[in-house]
């Protein structure tokens, strides 16, 4: 299963992302914080990657944000209260 989200997100970044201009406020880019997220936490990584999706947005100021045990803490904190 792992595997598989890892192929469908490295041929989205070849064939899809790679055709594109770049606009990710976020560094690393949301498909390789996915990717990240997914090898380091397996599924939980998937709810990491979708906390991501939601806060990449044209309010958010952006900057550096790499998948960490810290900030699941803080997703289970907010999916908690």
């Amino acid at each position: 299963m792992k595997k598989s989200f890892l192929y469908l997100i490295s041929a989205y970044q070849k064939y899809i992302s790679a055709n594109r201009p770049q606009k990710c406020k976020y560094y690393p880019s949301c498909s390789n914080y996915t990717s990240l997220a997914i090898e380091e936490f397996g599924a939980k990584g998937l709810l990491m990657a979708a906390w991501r999706f939601v806060r990449c947005n044209p309010f958010s100021n952006g900057g550096v944000d790499y998948p960490s045990a810290g900030s699941r803490a803080r997703l289970k904190e907010r999916l908690s209260a």
